[in-house]
């Protein structure tokens, strides 16, 4: 196999509706690649694990060794994009350690588990809505309302624009992406100045108007005297309402598509409710809502053999690791929503970058498959799945079901 067979390639026609045939020829051929746009990308679940546990940074500004990928980060440094950096995602110790800590003590697994109530009534309603129309698109009726409703009832904010919301959060996540178009980058920076000055209107807001919920406790929190800064404020509250829905979107529409062309598995869940809570684990394993996750090496890093110089940008492909044969077995592309070991998916990554919102997102994910599965025992595929065509928050943008409640 030539080396162009075996590169990366998140352009080829096909790779956003189905990247898993990419992610195996690169386990098998080239685990650790080095891309001639700049990055390297590990595949395998070992090397994937063994980066993101190893300290290396987060902040793109720390890439040394120049190449397409760090001209897009530095590009995205610009207008609108200056604060939402701030954010605990794009931050290493010693500020991720605070901004982390400053954040969890209002983002608790108490504070979690007691949105079970709220999650299971607009669950209810969504699958109401659609056992009243007899057939609907998931996306839109149940997998993106429900977790930007928590999200943003969590937060205390009021009525806001969804429709405009969810059209500046899809633009912006394309921020995430590997590697994208340069003519995006002018809609992606506007995106985000648009998004920095709509969450700054809502801390206005909330300062004004401070509640029992978790903007007001963020704007509260402190540290030993310390509290987030203005701009820090904005960039973890944005982050929290992006990442805060656009995952678990995924995870709801990606695990109804995987249990819809598994009858056999949609099946055992009907006859075992209880396996739900690993069957979310299972979804999250099988299609990962979030597919690569990046880091800086800070000092040189030995995959395979092959030493990463320090300063490279390296993708840690989670999806890949996924459905890595040498640790998942020979059934790593089967879905099995009874697998033993399905947690030990690194789809919220590992490390101290571990996803703080995974409680909530496996909350909403249980209950919304339970409620889904049992209500409508005939669900079924009313239309063609069309992909949102994403190369790393990847799910559909439309899911066309049909029901009978």
């Amino acid at each position: 196999m030539t080396e162009m067979e075996t590169l990366f390639n998140p352009f080829e026609p096909g790779f956003t509706d189905d990247p898993y045939p990419a992610y195996r020829m690169l386990r098998e051929h080239d685990p650790v690649q080095e891309h001639p746009f700049g990055f390297w990308i590990l595949s395998d679940h070992a090397d994937v694990v063994a980066l993101l546990r190893a300290g290396h940074s987060v902040d793109a500004r720390r890439t040394s060794l120049g190449g397409a990928a760090q001209e897009q980060y530095e590009l995205l440094e610009g207008d609108g994009f200056n604060v939402l950096n701030r954010s605990m995602l794009d931050r290493d110790p010693p500020d991720h350690t605070r901004l982390r800590s400053l954040v969890s003590r209002v983002f608790t697994p108490r504070s979690i588990a007691a949105l079970e109530p709220e999650i299971t009534a607009l669950v209810d309603a969504a699958l109401d809505r659609m056992a009243a129309a007899g057939r609907a698109d998931l996306v839109e009726e149940l997998a993106f309302p429900l977790p930007f409703t928590v999200i943003s009832n969590m937060l205390g904010l009021p009525p806001t624009d969804q429709v405009r919301i969810r059209d500046l959060s899809g633009r912006l996540v394309r921020s995430l992406e590997p590697v994208f178009e340069p003519e995006a980058l002018t809609d992606i920076s506007q995106a985000g100045a648009e998004m920095t000055a709509i969450t700054r209107e809502l801390i206005g807001w909330k300062r004004a108007n401070p509640a029992d919920d978790l903007l007001s406790a963020l704007i509260a929190a402190e540290d030993g005297g310390d509290r987030l800064s203005d701009d820090e404020l904005v960039a973890q509250v944005v982050l929290l309402y992006v990442a805060g829905h656009e995952t678990t979107v995924n995870l709801i529409a990606n695990g109804t598509i995987a249990l819809l062309r598994h009858p056999d598995q949609l099946a055992l869940l009907r006859e075992r409710p209880e396996l739900t809570g690993n069957a979310v684990e299972e979804f999250l394993r099988y299609d990962s809502p979030v597919q690569q996750t990046r880091r800086i090496t800070l000092k040189p890093h030995v995959a395979q053999g092959r030493e990463i110089p320090a300063g490279a940008f390296v993708i840690a492909c989670l999806a890949s690791a996924n459905r890595d044969e040498k640790f998942w077995g020979p059934g790593a592309d089967a879905l099995r929503i009874d697998r033993e070991n399905a947690r030990q998916h690194v789809a919220f990554s590992v490390g101290p970058h571990h996803c703080l919102g995974a409680a909530l997102a496996r909350l909403e994910g249980r209950v919304a498959f339970e409620r889904l599965v049992r209500r409508f025992p005939d669900l079924s595929f009313a239309g063609d799945v069309e992909w949102n065509g994403r190369i790393n928050l990847r799910g559909p943008a439309r899911l066309p079901v049909a029901v009978r409640a």
